[in-house]
């Protein structure tokens, strides 16, 4: 395929570079060319046009001819790039959501119709979290024959003296800045920032954390495709902690905008080589749990998956210079353009995925250097009590 990757930042310059090892013809985009080459390496053949994702026509004229258009920059352009896909007549894929219009639900999902007139495919949220935890989600259902409850909780950390973007400086500030949505009874609702603290146990290395709600997308399509009474998402890490704590000092607000002291831009290589050198930057850590609670044979049950990413120094090991996350994020969307459903017309989460794209997908990520684990617990039953 010839695909245009708009936003050529850490994760998209990563994902370029992958899909044209796939044997794609690639090209990117990004507002800032120079910047962009400095995460594609000076040597790379990957050409890079300076286009601003908020101009629609733009947008057109520099991915004309492409048959994947995707939106790798922040997800604030979303309905930009998908009506430029149209005007293509391109397929389409975005790694987030942003829900500004309506905060329960992926603003992507209003294009349904029009792709679908346009016979052409869009896969949304097609990263890690969102991504590989809604197809985890999906596949811990399939096993069950109610769902209950969905709880995903992350962990991002980052060992370094200075506030580090391991996301966009533009996501971060968002998911910051956000009440996390939830789906509790059967209906959603908005929680409060940094809420309802509690502990989790990753997998070693990391152990016992505390974890608190966040703002992430998988509440804003899961409940849509998979039927469930609750689904929250929650995020431990000194990433966190740090959000928090800034939160409590008066520090974060959309009135006070982006600082960027306290979100900067994603480090490029160079500068991530510059602050392990200098000793700012040690290590990184990006680890995702999603326990899936339910029903089967009127046994109660609990799944659980376990997935962590190569960390900040097994990365660089592997001669690479980016954060767990968006080597992580970049793999995960390379997969799902490998596995792209050409002949599905509309609008897709990867939960709503044909079965056997989503299986693929899954047996690639295993045969990676992703580690993915599950385990399956049977719950007691809750006896009627006699009135």
């Amino acid at each position: 395929m010839r695909i245009f990757v708009l936003g050529a930042g850490a994760t998209g310059s990563l994902l370029a570079q992958l899909l044209a090892r796939q044997g794609h013809i690639v090209a990117c985009g990004d507002r800032d060319p120079e910047r962009a080459r400095l995460f594609l390496g000076k040597k790379s053949p990957i050409p890079v046009a300076e286009v601003n994702a908020r101009n629609l026509w733009g947008i057109v004229r520099a991915a004309r001819g492409c048959h994947l258009l995707v939106n790798a920059g922040p997800a604030v352009f979303n309905e930009i790039v998908l009506r430029a896909a149209l005007r293509l007549r391109a397929h389409y894929l975005d790694m987030s959501a942003h829900l500004t219009r309506h905060i329960f639900k992926a603003e992507q999902l209003r294009f349904h119709k029009r792709f679908q007139e346009k016979n052409r495919t869009a896969v949304i949220t097609a990263g890690v979290a969102p991504g590989l935890t809604n197809l985890l989600a999906k596949r811990a259902a399939e096993m069950l024959d109610t769902v209950e409850a969905v709880h995903i909780r992350l962990y991002e950390s980052t060992e370094s003296e200075d506030p580090i973007s391991q996301w966009s400086a533009e996501g971060s500030f968002d998911e910051a800045v956000s009440r996390p949505p939830v789906y509790r009874e059967g209906r959603f609702r908005l929680a409060k920032r940094f809420g309802e603290p509690e502990r989790f146990r990753f997998p070693p290395p990391i152990g016992e954390t505390t974890v608190v709600l966040a703002a992430q997308d998988e509440v804003a399509t899961l409940p849509y495709f998979l039927p469930m009474r609750e689904i929250d998402v929650k995020i431990g890490g000194n990433e966190i902690d740090r959000l928090r704590r800034w939160y409590r000092q008066g520090k974060l607000s959309r009135s006070r905008g982006l600082v960027r002291k306290l979100f900067p831009k994603t480090p490029t290589p160079r500068l991530v080589a510059k602050l392990i050198r200098r000793g700012v930057l040690q290590n990184a850590r990006f680890a995702v749990a999603v326990l899936v609670r339910g029903v089967k044979n009127d046994q109660p049950m609990l799944i659980r998956w376990d997935a962590s990413f190569p960390t900040l120094y097994q990365i660089r090991r592997r001669g690479m210079l980016t954060t767990p996350i968006a080597y992580a994020t970049a793999h995960l969307a390379a997969l799902f353009i490998k596995h792209f459903p050409r002949d599905l017309a509309g609008v897709y989460p990867p939960e709503a995925l044909p079965a056997e794209t989503r299986q693929a997908i899954l047996a690639d990520v295993r045969s990676r250097d992703f580690r993915i684990t599950m385990k399956i617990t049977r719950l007691k039953k809750i006896e009627d009590e006699e009135l």
